[in-house]
């Protein structure tokens, strides 16, 4: 009786989207059938998204929209992965994707083809990097080394001046590091109370839970790079945002006896609540997506928080993004509601939106182009 009585606490926790408070600053830039769970722009006007497919459905995992169309991006072919096709020349599934300081699109692929599947070793798990002037995959970085059967890719930041990308692992908790000139890469604070998560996540007022039945744990999941490079963010998604400087995370890439002993550098910086996503500006502000409250906060440089907009269709904002035009895009990926959350049962209201709203800032320089 687990199952049902879960379905029923699910259905009384969705509310109406269409009747609910909306904030006028909030524009719809974006109207899908799909579930969207970040977004890409150039400042010239190109659009990149990854479909979440927590809905059931079909088709590529990275799109670039061109007049409100989706186009499989950088091909059909690479989006076109099954267990016939090798696993390290195609998009296996795409959890995350943004432009990099570099102008270049990449592509976090957590190889595995399903939410909870076990993950293709060793080459199914890659960082994909796609060359916007020739759009075609210019490089790929095999992770395999640094993840494991039940790990969980999540997202990328990057550090140009150390020539290093940072990932999270969300299903086995950890801070992962990539050298991009080598291609070598390391797991740190494995386990630590900082990547791991003490509660479980949260939406829309109700507690997840996993195919099993049991409470959803998604350990370390959102992260930012500060403008100067100086600190690194990262939390749980259920909150708790944490910061380490660099300085100690680069340093222990090649010093063993240092990354032993990492968890002393570690700090908690702010209280955040269940998070979708988040995003950072040129005055190291952090947006936040609150999957409770339907908020977007933004916690500022010296760690205070403050409510930037509340808008009830901003219903599990995940990766959001801030363009050259002081826009924060909001992907409204109702992820909550997805079959892997609900029993194989897809509860998505469609259609689906991307949001904007103007914040007076653009994007940190280490962050994207």
């Amino acid at each position: 009786m687990l199952f049902p009585l879960l379905s029923l606490l699910r259905l009384l926790c969705i509310t109406s989207l269409a009747t609910g408070q909306q904030d006028p600053r909030v524009k719809i830039a974006i109207t899908t059938e799909t579930p969207i769970n970040a977004v890409s722009t150039t400042p010239e006007g190109r659009l990149f998204l990854p479909y979440a497919r927590i809905d059931g459905s079909k088709g590529p995992t990275v799109v670039e929209w061109v007049n409100q169309t989706a186009v499989p991006f950088p091909d059909l072919e690479w989006n076109s992965y099954s267990a016939s096709k090798d696993p390290a020349t195609h998009l296996v599934r795409i959890n995350s994707q943004r432009i990099g300081p570099d102008g270049q699109l990449w592509l976090v692929d957590v190889g595995s083809p399903a939410f909870g599947a076990p993950v293709i070793l060793p080459i199914g798990p890659k960082l994909v990097v796609v060359n916007l002037t020739t759009n075609a995959v210019s490089r790929t970085y095999p992770l395999g080394t640094v993840v494991l059967s039940s790990s969980l890719l999540d997202d990328v930041r990057f550090n140009p001046a150390a020539n290093l990308a940072y990932l999270t692992d969300a299903g086995v908790p950890a801070l992962i590091v990539l050298d991009l000139h080598t291609g070598e890469a390391r797991r740190f604070l494995e386990n630590d109370i900082s990547t791991a998560a003490t509660f479980p996540i949260s939406a829309e007022g109700c507690l997840l839970h996993d195919s099993n039945g049991n409470f959803q744990y998604i350990y370390a999941d959102q992260l930012e790079v500060s403008p100067d490079a100086k600190w690194r963010y990262y939390q749980p998604a259920s909150g708790q945002l944490y910061r380490i400087d660099t300085c100690y995370l680069n340093a222990a890439f090649h010093n063993s006896s240092l990354a032993s002993i990492l968890s002393q550098y570690r700090e908690p910086f702010a209280l955040t609540p269940s998070t979708g996503g988040t995003a950072i500006d040129a005055a190291g502000n952090i947006y936040v997506g609150d999957t409770d409250r339907q908020n977007i906060e933004i916690i500022a440089s010296n760690g205070t928080r403050s409510v930037l907009l509340h808008d009830e269709r901003l219903l599990w904002v995940d990766a959001m993004w801030v363009d050259s035009q002081q826009r924060l895009w909001m992907p409204a990926a109702q992820l909550n509601r997805g079959t892997p959350f609900n029993n194989g049962t897809s509860l998505v209201v469609k259609p689906l939106y991307v949001f904007t709203v103007d914040i007076g800032a653009g994007p940190s320089p280490v962050d994207h182009a």
